[in-house]
């Protein structure tokens, strides 16, 4: 397989590996540092697949350790240019319902120590995240979930938060109050970091429990880590059948400007 001519890349936890044919995993190396494991090429419905687990493999990175420099450069080397990430969240909105899929549109920054981008100088470089996910991939997720009749919300804001602690009751009140449907540890800043790199990406996210300021309201009965399981399992299941099902309606040609996201970023 030409390990430079693979044009789609997948981000998410270890159960995505059976999604894809003939497998060939790769070290990268990368001037940021190892990412978080090696990357698995493969096909997926006849397309070149480039897959990285991001917590690594043994789920052995925790989300603030994660190098997300190294796993953006390291997918954008081997000739990936867009990129579909799956991320568990929390919901902070009592009808963002456990089980359920939300295609992200926007996010709220909120993590502290995170190196969050390529451009230090010395070209001043300021790339915009006004609207920071692909329009052409979000477009084609939420038809893919209609089409497969899978719940799932076509708008949503993440809050990212450093963690790896979870949010106290009264950050998640705050969150709650301010609108924002969905909270995690993981969104920020691949998202940017993509941008940087003029590469598309969407994010699939799963909600796996209500977070802890809707229980602080009264709204919501605390959920048990059983359900949590319960919910996390099948959505995962969710996750890989739109993932699929996106990748076998792939689009031929970007139609979105995510490819020119530098074109006016410098000084």
């Amino acid at each position: 397989m030409d390990e430079t001519n693979t044009k789609i890349g997948i981000i998410g936890g270890s159960g995505f590996y059976d999604l894809a044919d003939n497998l060939q995993e790769v070290k990268v190396e990368t001037p940021y540092g190892p990412p978080s494991d090696k990357i698995a090429l493969g096909t997926v419905e006849g397309l070149k697949v480039a897959f990285l687990p991001r917590h690594g493999r043994d789920h052995n990175l925790p989300p603030h350790l994660i190098n997300y420099q190294a796993n953006i450069w390291a997918l954008k080397s081997l000739g990936v240019e867009r990129l579909i990430a799956s991320s568990a969240m929390g919901s902070l909105q009592k009808d963002y319902q456990p089980g359920e899929l939300v295609i992200l549109d926007q996010f709220i920054d909120r993590t502290k120590k995170r190196k969050d981008t390529f451009y230090d100088g010395p070209v001043v470089t300021h790339v915009s995240t006004a609207f920071p996910y692909c329009p052409q991939l979000r477009e084609l997720a939420i038809k893919e979930a209609r089409k497969k009749g899978i719940a799932c919300h076509s708008q949503g804001t993440a809050v990212v938060i450093e963690g790896p602690r979870f949010s106290s009751a009264a950050e998640s009140l705050w969150f709650t109050k301010m609108g924002w449907e969905t909270v995690n540890m993981t969104g920020y800043p691949e998202v940017a970091l993509a941008r940087e790199k003029e590469m598309c990406y969407v994010t699939i996210g799963l909600v796996t429990d209500y977070d802890s300021g809707l229980v602080m309201k009264g709204a919501i009965k605390p959920v048990s880590v059983e359900e949590v399981l319960k919910n996390f399992k099948k959505g995962v299941e969710k996750v890989k059948e739109l993932v699929f099902s996106m990748i076998g309606s792939w689009p031929s040609e970007r139609t979105c400007e995510c490819g020119t996201a530098l074109a006016k970023a410098r000084f």
